[in-house]
């Protein structure tokens, strides 16, 4: 199998799975280069969603991935079922798995080790492969683990610092937003004699029932300074 050079991601990568795909991308050719008689790699990420990303060093992994993922049996599934090790000395002795085993007998691998990685509610799983049955015996001990477990903190922290992005868009977004709703609670305290609390109350039922966001109406509102709208929003009251 030719070196690394031929790395690619599985599937449809959206944009919230494409720094995932990266850091896939970048421990299965770490993991390639720190192991002997190490063929090539592949890795998955699990996040409890309906994506999954995948990585391999090479194409003729491709299918070794996939046949596990759609069929749920593999070393990747039981590694990540149960979150320990999962070894093949020998797939050519091997019973178990009949589909993958095909499948990687096919593409010459005779031997594989697959490590699961947990952090945080993230899975991510490391396949290392060979052409020789028991060369990777040692594997799972060596400089792969220490880069599985980078890696997965990595993700950890990747995850937390798009999360507080996000928080800070949406509090931007509010703060934002603020003044014109404010300005639309006053029209409507005019209009009704009502106070603050039902005035938020009235435009956030206007917002609800035209399926409109709440500073959208505000807006409108406000530009009209509430005129023809006296009897809808006493109707809302």
């Amino acid at each position: 199998m030719p070196d690394t050079e031929h790395n690619g991601h599985l599937g449809t990568e959206s944009p919230e799975s494409a720094l995932p795909a990266r850091r896939l991308s970048e421990l299965a050719e770490q993991a390639v280069r720190c192991t002997s008689d190490c063929c090539g790699a592949s890795t998955t990420f699990s996040n409890g969603g309906t994506e999954r990303p995948a990585a391999v060093t090479h194409p003729d992994l491709a299918g070794l991935v996939s046949v596990q993922l759609r069929s749920g049996e593999g070393p990747i599934p039981v590694a990540v079922d149960g979150g320990e090790t999962v070894e093949t000395g020998d797939l050519l002795r091997a019973e178990r798995w009949p589909q993958y085993r095909a499948v990687a007998l096919d593409a010459g691998v005779r031997s594989c080790v697959t490590m699961p990685f947990r952090r945080a509610g993230l899975t991510v799983t490391l396949s290392l492969y060979s052409f020789r049955p028991d060369a990777l015996e040692d594997a799972s001990h060596g400089p792969a683990r220490a880069l599985g477990d980078l890696a997965a903190s990595s993700l950890v922290r990747d995850r937390s610092y798009r999360a507080a992005l996000t928080e800070l868009d949406q509090l931007g977004a509010a703060l934002r937003t603020r003044p014109v709703v404010d300005q639309a609670c006053g029209i409507i305290m005019h209009v009704l004699a009502c106070d603050a609390d039902e005035a938020f109350a009235v435009l956030r039922r206007v917002s609800q029932g035209t399926n409109r966001k709440l500073s959208d109406v505000a807006s409108s509102l406000v530009e009209t300074r509430g005129r023809g709208l006296e009897q809808e929003l006493v109707s809302l009251a």
